[in-house]
């Protein structure tokens, strides 16, 4: 591994066809000489949070969405959030953002979106994606993957169906040899 991809987007390419990342945004939350992990911030689930944690929180009756975190362990829950007094400096993805995955950090930031603090910004995921040693490296080298910086802007984006196209004209803008759609050919 040459360098950390923490903290950097993931945009599944054009090509890659595989169910689980087709159109989607990764965020890397840890990477390193043991592997990667990431969540997909792009594919909200039709479960609704305050549904999903019902038995542990009384939360309000919001349009917070579960997001589907990727295909491993979906089972687990981890939960992207802005409160800086929720979790320790280890925890930070960039700056501002936090990645929890304990009770403690869940309980933290569900009381304040009881409470209702207006500067809270969270999202819940079931599961992650995750990669072996070596394994993004190799789907990187092969082009399945664009990387672009993760931006809080783009993560807490309103409408996670656009992100895929927004951030990989973003890869195109940054890239310009990467070929990309204009909304007018006939201007080229």
């Amino acid at each position: 591994m040459s360098e950390s991809l923490k903290g950097q987007f993931l945009v599944a390419g054009k090509w890659l066809r595989d169910r689980n990342f087709f159109k989607t945004v990764v965020l890397i939350v840890e990477h390193g000489d043991e592997g990667a992990m990431g969540l997909v911030i792009n594919r909200p689930s039709s479960i609704a949070v305050a549904h999903a944690l019902a038995e542990h929180f009384k939360l309000p009756d919001t349009d917070e969405m579960v997001y589907v975190g990727g295909p491993v362990e979906p089972a687990a829950l981890f939960i992207l959030h802005n409160g800086a007094r929720y979790d320790d400096a280890d925890a930070e993805v960039i700056p501002g953002v936090f990645v929890g995955s304990n009770a403690t950090v869940f309980e933290s930031v569900m009381q304040a979106v009881a409470d209702g603090d207006p500067d809270l910004r969270f999202r819940i995921f079931s599961g992650c994606a995750g990669w072996a040693p070596g394994q993004l490296e190799g789907e990187l080298a092969r082009g399945d993957w664009h990387v672009y910086p993760a931006s809080a802007e783009l993560i807490w984006e309103a409408d996670p169906y656009l992100l895929w196209d927004q951030v990989l004209q973003k890869v195109y803008e940054k890239n310009r040899l990467v070929p990309h759609t204009v909304k007018n050919p006939e201007w080229n």
